[in-house]
């Protein structure tokens, strides 16, 4: 069992974020047959466009420094904030300096990827940091960029989701709505499937980073990261159309229709407009209309947080969605 001792000046350092090159280096291990496999159809409009890259850009570098359970830190530089975007990592894993990158390939690069002849051209050239970064760039725009905005805003939301349980409940509840596998425990965040011993977080709190990607909660304890937890966020069983824990809306959308139905039942949380367009694939234009059409039946309420309006279910649009009783 892993355990994290947290004390008061850690919560009040602990902060979300997100990591886009986090979730690039997930995907490739997924990819790679490493990590959390993807749905059929993710993995069938990927899969060949991985294996292209493979074998006309330096990605085998890139995907050497991945081993099982770990990888290299300098490709997956520590996020600062929830704005983090992909040029933000990528200008840091370019100002990698060649000898910290040196050290990584060290610890991580073994077995047959450290004999291929084409990885070590790389790894043994003076240029190994900016060729890696390129290689990278490459992956980035050709497989994850597009679903980008869609991914980002369901890790948005869950980010707001997660708040928001923070101020009705606090930490001890949000904590252990990670993943099942998590407890509060006397001061502590106790990790069952995980090993460890006991980790102090020293007054420089907690990370957490939602993702898509991860397949159900990762543990990052060492520096140049702080202490760090990657849980799958919220929404992510409905973008892999994992059926059997999405509500099936027959009735509501013969009520309301289609559009508004995705709209009512997304809306499991508080969301905003740009969100909503974003996580669902639809034209904001076409979200405002059918939201306000929804507020109007009495079936939202919207509320000003910060610059966002956030919209949520009115009791009578959860009654809709809960369906008969």
């Amino acid at each position: 069992m892993l355990r994290l001792e947290v004390s008061i000046e850690d919560l009040l350092r602990s902060r979300f974020a997100l990591s886009p090159a986090l979730d690039l280096c997930l995907l490739l291990r997924s990819l790679a047959g490493l990590g959390q496999p993807l749905p059929r159809a993710w993995a069938t409009r990927l899969l060949p466009v991985f294996e292209r890259l493979r074998r006309e850009t330096e990605l085998n570098a890139a995907l050497a420094l991945q081993i099982p359970r770990s990888g290299a830190n300098f490709v997956a530089p520590p996020p600062r904030g929830l704005n983090q975007t992909w040029a933000d990592d990528l200008a840091m894993i370019r100002a990698t300096p060649l000898e910290a990158a040196r050290h990584e390939f060290a610890t991580t690069v073994t077995g047959p990827s450290a004999r291929d002849p084409r990885v070590r051209a790389v790894l043994d050239s003076t240029d190994a940091v900016s060729r890696i970064a390129e290689a990278m760039g490459q992956a980035w725009h050709e497989l994850l960029a597009a679903d980008w905005p869609q991914l980002r805003a369901i890790c948005e939301r869950d980010v707001v989701h997660r708040v928001g349980v923070i101020g009705e409940h606090g930490w001890a509840t949000t904590i252990e709505s990670l993943h099942p596998g998590i407890a509060w425990r006397a001061g502590g965040i106790e990790l069952g499937s995980f090993r460890g011993g006991t980790v102090h977080l020293a007054g420089d709190g907690l990370l957490l980073i939602p993702s898509v990607f991860v397949g159900h909660i990762a543990a990052h304890l060492e520096d140049p990261w702080p202490r760090t937890l990657v849980y799958r966020a919220r929404g992510t069983a409905a973008l892999w159309g994992e059926q059997a824990t999405v509500p099936q809306p027959d009735a509501l959308t013969a009520l309301v229709g289609r559009a508004r139905a995705r709209l009512l039942l997304a809306l499991d949380a508080p969301a905003s407009t740009s969100h909503l367009a974003r996580s669902l694939a639809m034209a904001p234009g076409a979200v405002g209309d059918h939201l306000a059409i929804l507020r109007g039946a009495g079936l939202l309420v919207r509320a000003r947080s910060g610059r966002s309006v956030l919209y949520r279910r009115t009791p009578l649009g959860e009654a809709l969605v809960a369906g008969p009783g």
